[in-house]
């Protein structure tokens, strides 16, 4: 299928592919009761979930298969279910479902309004075309989006406009590179001090830029804000603040025993552990935060997330590591 076919078909709204044939039990239903119903309503399709509603039709939850099996019939189905539930907004592109499909593995997903009624159920089998076809584009898209690069925009553009589609985000590099010379210059005197602190800067932003982009690439499949509510964020967000300390820490600890080793300094092992450790951490949760911010400012995360991420990653670092030598030294 040629690509333009694919992105049209991919901007086709949701609602087009779902179906109704799905297993509905109701919240104030028993084991027994939700049993009795699905044998009665005549579904064609394969069942993969039960999905729970309200006398509204207002999603409530998913019913597991194991726990509608196994306990008692007299059981109510509130107690079992699940309430957390992935959905789609009947208002999704295929293209944003084929994203949930391809994070969250699942077999199926329910299609809801804006007041959280059941409008259908979309099935994975609807995307089996469009997951062949697209693989080998997507798997590229992805690296060039958060190199500030939409592949597809550069393919069908000319020379001028995949040039000028490309320079506006390499200048956020330009611009943090330029910003961390001036930085530079403003501790010209600890690095005059201490001129081996210069030889150190390479490695202590490659690891911060590392891990921001580690924590960018985990954090762009859950851009949309119908995946993730906010208390996941925050758990995501302190769970990736933890993860960064103690890579900051680990990191920090090894440059710092090999500094100690060559120039038998604690006080430059102690400023590249604080700094490394810091910097790292701050990395990992702007690397987290960033696609939330630009989805905020209706800014593409994809695209403007990894540039931006950089420059701001390059200069924070500077800052810590020559503010803290400038103390410690």
């Amino acid at each position: 299928m040629p690509s333009d076919r694919i992105q049209d078909r991919l901007n086709e709204p949701v609602l087009r592919y779902v179906h109704q044939d799905y297993a509905r039990v109701l919240c104030t239903d028993t084991v027994a009761e939700a049993l009795h119903r699905v044998q009665h309503s005549q579904i064609t399709n394969r069942i993969v979930y039960f999905y729970v509603v309200d006398a509204d039709d207002q999603l409530c939850g998913v019913l597991p298969t194991r726990q509608l099996l196994l306990h008692p019939p007299s059981t109510p189905v509130a107690d079992l279910m699940v309430r957390q539930v992935v959905s789609v907004p009947q208002t999704a592109s295929l293209l944003d479902a084929l994203e949930l499909f391809m994070f969250h593995r699942l077999l199926a997903f329910p299609v809801v309004d804006a007041k959280g009624r059941i409008v259908g159920i979309l099935d994975v089998d609807v995307f089996t075309r469009e997951l062949t076809d697209l693989a080998q584009v997507e798997e590229s898209d992805d690296l060039f989006q958060i190199l500030g690069v939409h592949l597809r925009e550069l393919r069908q553009a000319g020379l001028w406009g995949a040039v000028a589609g490309r320079l506006p985000w390499l200048m956020c590099n330009i611009g943090g590179g330029l910003a961390c010379a001036v930085l530079g210059a403003l501790f010209q005197e600890t690095l005059d001090r201490m001129v081996v602190l210069a030889l150190f800067i390479p490695v202590v932003l490659a690891l911060a830029e590392s891990v921001s982009m580690q924590s960018l690439s985990l954090t762009l499949p859950l851009y949309e804000p119908w995946v993730m509510s906010w208390r996941k964020w925050f758990r995501l967000f302190w769970r990736e603040g933890m993860v960064g300390g103690m890579l900051g820490v680990g990191c920090g600890a090894i440059v710092a025993g090999a500094a100690w080793a060559w120039q038998w300094s604690g006080r430059l092992a102690l400023t590249l552990l604080a700094s490394i450790g810091l910097s790292v951490a701050w990395a990992a949760m702007l690397g987290l935060t960033m696609p939330i911010a630009l989805r905020a400012l209706e800014r593409d995360p994809k695209v403007a997330a990894g540039p931006l991420s950089l420059a701001l990653v390059d200069m924070t670092t500077m800052v810590l590591y020559l503010g803290l030598a400038t103390c410690i030294l």
